[in-house]
């Protein structure tokens, strides 16, 4: 869809949208207070936004600082961000799960002036290593309570964030027009942000996006995205990262969109039905688990009625896929669809509100089951491909001709090819400036000729689509010689109903195995069907008992063989170990973009390991 109005820089984004909406009261933010969703108007935010930019310009701040953010999706985190953008200040904005020790690193890294936090646990990491940040001059919260009880934790003074905004009014007060002179003297080759990679091993590094990089990407994914002024987007994903930066919040702004923040992670479910969005980002984690929650609410219900819920969504399933590729619905199948879609689709729908247009999915790669469900019950999934590197988005599918198991096609001002070795390369607007004061690692993913190394090995299919195969350093290479992607045979083995997480092990050994952590709900599930007593799956206790149960893994084992039939020999899973404790973020086995940490894992799961290549033969 078109965007509101032309502009070269984020700063010139925001102040065309003020300006457009100003005094039509349209609702530019929704957040939860006391219970309620409660609206922000553009006009009501572009005070606070000015507000506060110029109350950063009282403490010192300037055209080039850096100024970190440790917050949770909220109305402040725009504020501050939006601030920022207009006065030509990088802001380093970090996830709230991050430890102290990561948050020195990042902080110092980055030579921060200020850092924003929202809350008491957010602010208590900070004042734990704030005498370790040279750099840092200013800390700012925006909860009273968090600066009362840290107030005398730090020889920095700890401000106020509502305070800032009142000061700052009386500045705009008595300098109006202010914000638009600030605005205007920033240039699109001005660092807009620093996102810093999470990375699998290794430290991250700070990936430097301009204003120029965020307004290519805007521009790109506006005419695959169709959003506009009527929409509602539901936000869920962090902020920080450049997914839902670019997706969920830039490019949805700039098409006039309203936005309306998830309380928590946990209540997304029923923010969908106050809310009622129209559009929705999320990882395919997400959908899986929709998809799961359905599936499970269907087994629940008396044999006819799920006998009318599979019947359904066979039917969606197979009208999807003969419009997918171009063959007649018919009359029969189409009689068949109104009917699933009166008695099952619609309640479906409802659970998300009933309004949904279309959801976003990136992150990760979405499986074709999953992508399906949705698709045979009336919800459409867009699903892109991208890194913080790209601004973040390189390739999506489009609404009129999704396929599924690609990434779509590059975005209009995005080159792509692939490299002799299988590697997708990219080129364009939308390529980062490098990594923050590490010349060897920027030479390293950008080379000569402008194009940027992904890591991901793909190819194109005969119609321009994308295909992600698997990533680059994530290639097996097997004692005999085999080169293995895990990534295609991790997503077969997920398939199976009794499987929530998996990693291939197989680097220099003689065959392929896995660590697979059980959905212990339908495990469970499944054991009380074979009698047994299984344990609570809320503890580890109960958890260990079902895994080093036999039932669970002569179970798994049965699936892992039907799944992998038409696998070569080299591929195939022979051994697993059953894990009871899940990869998380908590844990140090997930990175907080929720992929797998695989060294961490090897090291955590060392015995169990090399106890399944014991007697191991070729």
């Amino acid at each position: 869809m078109p965007l509101i109005s032309e502009f070269a820089t984020l700063a010139g984004m925001y102040l065309g949208l003020a300006d457009h909406f100003k005094g039509t009261g349209k609702c530019a933010f929704s957040r939860k207070v006391d219970g309620a969703y409660v609206e922000t108007s553009h006009d009501e935010l572009r005070e606070q936004v000015e507000a506060f930019a110029l109350a950063l310009r009282s403490l010192g701040l300037k055209p080039g600082d850096r100024v970190g953010i440790m917050s949770e999706n909220r109305l402040e985190f725009i504020v501050a961000d939006l601030a920022c953008v207009c006065s030509g200040i990088a802001d380093v904005s970090i996830f709230t799960i991050l430890t102290p020790k990561q948050v020195e690193y990042i902080f110092n890294n980055a030579e921060v002036k200020a850092v924003i936090c929202s809350n008491r646990l957010q602010l208590g990491k900070l004042v734990k290593v704030a005498a370790d940040l040279p750099t840092l001059e200013h800390i700012i919260c925006f909860q009273q309570e968090a600066i009362d009880q840290y107030r005398t934790s730090t020889t920095l003074p700890i401000l106020s964030f509502d305070a800032l905004i009142e000061s700052g009014r009386a500045m705009a007060a008595a300098a109006p027009g202010e914000l638009t002179r600030m605005a205007a003297r920033v240039a699109p080759d001005d660092l807009a942000t620093l996102i810093y990679t999470s990375g699998t091993t290794g430290n991250p590094k700070g990936v430097m996006l301009t204003h120029s990089n965020f307004v290519a990407n805007i521009t790109g994914a506006s005419r695959v995205l169709p959003i506009g002024p009527d929409d509602v987007i539901l936000s869920y994903l962090p902020l920080c990262h450049s997914f839902e930066r670019t997706a969920g919040y830039y490019t949805c702004f700039a098409c006039g969109a309203s936005i309306a923040f998830a309380e928590s992670l946990e209540t997304v479910s029923v923010n969908l039905l106050e809310v009622r969005p129209t559009i929705m980002t999320s990882v395919p984690r997400g959908f899986e688990r929709i998809k799961t929650r359905v599936e499970r609410k269907a087994e629940a219900e008396p044999e006819s009625k799920r006998k009318l819920i599979r019947w359904a969504l066979g039917v969606g399933v197979e009208r999807f896929r003969r419009i997918n590729s171009g063959r007649a619905v018919g009359p029969v199948l189409a009689a068949k669809h109104l009917v699933a879609d009166r008695l099952v689709f619609s309640k479906i729908r409802q659970a998300t509100g009933g309004r949904v247009r279309f959801f976003v999915s990136g992150g990760s790669a979405l499986s074709r089951d999953v992508g399906e469900f949705f698709f045979g019950i009336g919800m459409n999934i867009i699903e892109g491909y991208g890194m913080t590197e790209c601004s973040p988005i390189i390739s999506a599918n489009r609404m009129e001709r999704p396929k599924l198991g690609t990434v779509g096609q590059p975005l209009f001002n995005v080159e792509v090819t692939i490299a002799p070795d299988g590697e997708i390369l990219t080129r364009g607007p939308h390529v980062m400036k490098g990594y923050f004061r590490d010349p060897e690692a920027t030479a390293e993913a950008i080379d000569d000729e402008g194009w940027l190394h992904t890591g991901d090995i793909g190819e194109f299919d005969a119609e321009g689509y994308l295909r992600i195969t698997d990533r680059k350093k994530h290639i097996i290479v097997s004692s005999g010689g085999k080169n293995i992607a895990p990534g295609p045979i991790e997503d077969l083995v997920s398939r199976s109903r009794l499987v929530d997480q998996v990693m291939l092990v197989g680097e220099n050994r003689p065959y392929m195995t896995a660590l697979i952590v059980p959905d212990f709900e339908v495990a469970r599930e499944m054991l009380l069907q074979a009698g047994e007593s299984p344990g609570d799956v809320s503890t580890a206790v109960g958890r260990e008992s079902m895994v080093d149960g036999v039932t669970l893994s002569m179970a798994v084992e049965q699936e892992l063989k039907e799944l992998q039939r038409d696998l070569s020999a080299f591929e195939r899973v022979r051994r697993f170990t059953l894990l009871a404790e899940p990869f998380s973020v908590e844990n140090g086995l997930l990175t907080p973009t929720l992929k797998v940490k695989r060294k961490a894992a090897i090291e955590r799961y060392g015995p169990e390991i090399e106890k399944m290549y014991e007697g191991a033969e070729e």
